[in-house]
């Protein structure tokens, strides 16, 4: 049975009340006291549920606030309109019928006869990559950083720019390149994947332009490359800082013009992607020391995201704890006591949310009831090895960079516990590497990398 159409409030024009009730999107219009006078069907269904919503606040509604957004620690997008004068946008966690729900808010103010901020139009897209709540996939945070995060994401996500993820190892960047490919107009298109710590410079030209047959020694067929499979879709460069230098300048030509050649071929080849990559390195130092490109800096970086450490949003670890543990033993509906989560957000974190993921996997290993305790934590956290520095953070956008003296300094300590752990781990391990890489919470690519960095063989 169809719903009822949102009766036009008096001295509201009905053609301006049937055009929102037509739109696909959720759409309300609200007075300066944030009334709401209409409200088109799909933002009934998707926030209304049963309970009518026209006559209410808009706060009330979509929040549960008895005050307006900006008076309980929102940002709220009529404030900013009146200061404005003009449209805004911005990132709110909704109430809806399934629960709290992302949503990408645009409002545009409308002027009476008299010039005055009367009415306001809000238009409501869910994010559905992300989550104020436990989920079994996708993104999930309320704290103030992660919410930063997912307002570029959500503005930028539509775009063609080249996106940036700055970010220490175990932040979820892999999760967000997903998430900007999922906002973006490419998503039915694929999005393809380059390791780049896992190639070395050879590798690393035949895996992204593909090859010819018999280009080199094994070469038996022609092969695709990654960049054309990407074709109409995204490229998400992983570990960005760690491509070979010569190899920049060749990446540099297929991002500026779209063209490339494969390995052992003279036949120029076009393809259509646009590209997001990570690194927990620092450019501008590896810049400025001439061990990365600047001008494919530059094209990289044109709209930098900072992904926060774990400790930048330690209120998140409850929600996050909560989902992981249904993703690391879904058959178990496990919990974790006052004391144990306590201890959890002391932590520094190092490896971040995949350091976090690993110690509750081991925890829950440890348990045998329903609920994680402190002591099964406190030996979870101790089985994980030496590694307990904070790694020095990757410098935010537009903050000054530190010399590369200085940068090479600071990373240094990190790289020798690193090996210290690694040396300590195949000491004590006595399994598969497979295994061993599990245990580290690395990829078996990663590990392998790694090992040969330290001269033990593969």
């Amino acid at each position: 049975m169809p719903r009822a159409k949102s009766p036009a409030p008096a001295g509201l024009l009905p053609e301006l009340v049937s055009y929102l009730e037509g739109l696909p999107e959720p759409h309300i219009l609200f007075d300066r006291h944030y009334r709401i006078l209409a409200a088109n069907a799909a933002y009934r269904q998707a926030h209304g549920g049963p309970v009518p919503v026209v006559g209410r606040t808009c706060h009330e509604v979509s929040h549960h606030f008895s005050v307006p957004c900006d008076q309980a620690g929102e940002s709220c997008p009529l404030a900013r309109a009146r200061e404005s004068g003009q449209r805004e946008r911005v990132m709110h966690l909704h109430h809806t019928p399934q629960g709290e729900a992302y949503v990408d808010i645009e409002l545009v103010p409308l002027r009476d006869a008299q010039g005055e901020l009367s009415y306001f139009i809000e238009k409501m897209a869910p994010l559905r990559v992300a989550h104020g709540r436990p989920a079994v996939e996708g993104l999930i945070g309320r704290a103030p950083a992660f919410r930063q995060m997912l307002e570029l994401v959500a503005r930028v996500g539509p775009s063609g720019a080249s996106v940036l993820l700055l970010g220490e190892s175990g932040t979820g960047k892999e999760l967000v390149a997903h998430a900007l490919h999922e906002a973006s107009p490419r998503v039915a298109r694929p999005l393809v994947v380059v390791d780049c710590a896992s190639l070395t410079e050879s590798l690393f030209e035949s895996e992204l332009f593909g090859h010819e047959r018999g280009a080199f020694t094994g070469a038996a067929v022609a092969r695709t490359g990654l960049a054309e499979a990407a074709n109409g879709g995204t490229l998400f460069l992983d570990e960005v800082g760690d491509i070979p230098l010569p190899m920049q300048v060749k990446l540099l030509r297929l991002l500026e013009s779209g063209t490339y050649r494969r390995v052992g071929s003279t036949e120029l080849r076009h393809t259509d992607l646009r590209v997001v990559s990570a690194t927990h390195r620092d450019l501008r130092a590896m810049v400025a020391d001439g061990r990365f490109r600047e001008d494919l800096y530059h094209r990289l970086g044109t709209f930098p995201i900072h992904v926060p450490a774990l400790r930048e949003r330690a209120d998140d670890i409850p929600l996050l704890a909560a989902a992981l543990l249904a993703r690391v033993a879904p058959q178990r509906r496990l919990s974790l006591s006052a004391a144990a989560l306590a201890h959890l957000r002391q932590q520094p974190f190092p490896g971040n949310v995949r350091e976090l993921r690993n110690v509750l996997e081991r925890a829950s290993l440890l348990c045998d009831g329903a609920v994680i305790e402190l002591a099964h934590v406190d030996r979870a956290l101790g089985a994980g090895g030496p590694v307990s520095a904070v790694p020095s953070p990757v410098p935010r956008p537009g903050s000054p960079a530190p010399p590369a003296s200085e940068a090479a300094r600071a990373m240094r300590p990190l790289r020798e516990l690193e090996r210290e752990a690694l040396r300590a781990g195949l000491a004590a391990h006595g399994g598969s590497r497979a295994d061993l890489a599990r245990t580290l919470g690395i990829s078996e690519r990663t590990l392998y990398r790694k090992l040969k960095a330290l001269g033990d063989g593969a």
